[in-house]
Parts: structure tokens; C-alpha cells; sequence
């Protein structure tokens, strides 16, 4: 799965870049018996629009037809989309966004009580991430290995 859409990057990313957009993510998947091919695009500021979306769709479909030799073992159907406002944080462009954001961090294991925490992200290096979050009146900031992590996204401060 991972050298279909290793080939699928290559061969989109050029064409979604000339619109302006970010391939934020790409999942080759099989659900029900049907085969998936989801490009979830994004573009800064202000997020992507469906005009945007409806643009790109048939450029990036021709492309996918004239990769060779074809990578697809089986028909899909191809899905084009935003990530959403609480998209995974994956890439390297990802966790700049995501400095001074709000975001909900999920642990293998415990810190302080806890394997969930939401809050601003303060600081992040290859080894941990400093998180600013609430409780109750009080704010602390606490530290979390990255190894740690089980999943990490942005989130919706409500």
C-alpha cells in the first residue's frame, strides 16, 4: 500500500501545489469490498473550498490514469477532501501549524494521571512536546515524551 501512494504523490503532488493546495494526506484503503484512494488537500490560509476540490478532481484523476506502469491492483474510486478542523498532525508542516494551537494529545501511557490532554502546544522537539493546559482556573504546562504518543491532532477549543 505504501508504494501506491508513494507513486500517487509523486504524480498529484505537482498539479495540487500549481492550485495553491497542500496533499496533507493520502490512504489507499479497502472498505465493504470497494477500494478507496481518499487525497485529503488543504491550502493556507483559510482551509479549501468544494469549488476548489471540484477543480482539482479532474486533473488529478487523468494523472492517476497515466501513471505506468498502473499501481492499482483492483478498481477504486477516488475521494477527495479537507482533512477537517481535527485532522491527525503528521507532517513536519503539521506540527509548525500546530505550534500555539489547540490540540488533544492521546498517550500509550499515563502522565500525570491521565492518557488524554487537550491544550496549546508551547514547544516541540524530536524527544517531547510542552503542552499549556487548563485546569479548572489554573494553567501548568506539562511535558510529553514523544514516544508516548499514541495520537496527537489539532482540536476544537469549545
Amino acid at each position: 500500500m505504501s508504494k501506491i501512494i508513494e507513486k500517487v504523490t509523486q504524480a498529484v503532488e505537482p498539479v495540487i501545489t500549481a492550485h495553491g493546495c497542500e496533499l496533507v494526506d493520502a490512504e489507499y484503503v479497502k472498505e465493504q469490498g470497494q477500494n478507496y484512494l481518499r487525497l485529503y488537500l488543504d491550502r493556507q490560509p483559510g482551509g479549501i473550498d468544494l469549488q476548489t476540490i471540484s477543480e482539482l478532481t479532474e486533473p488529478v484523476s487523468n494523472l492517476l490514469d497515466e501513471i505506468k506502469p498502473d499501481p492499482f491492483p483492483e478498481p477504486y474510486v477516488l475521494e477527495m477532501s479537507s482533512p477537517g478542523l481535527e485532522r491527525p498532525i503528521k507532517t513536519a508542516k503539521d506540527w509548525e501549524r500546530a505550534k500555539g494551537a489547540f490540540i488533544h494529545v492521546g498517550l500509550y501511557q499515563k502522565i500525570a494521571g491521565s492518557k488524554t490532554f487537550e491544550g496549546i502546544l508551547v514547544d516541540y522537539d524530536d524527544d517531547q512536546l510542552t503542552l499549556a493546559v487548563k485546569q479548572g482556573s489554573q494553567e501548568r504546562q506539562i511535558d510529553i515524551p514523544r514516544k508516548k504518543l499514541a495520537q496527537i491532532r489539532f482540536a476544537v477549543e469549545l
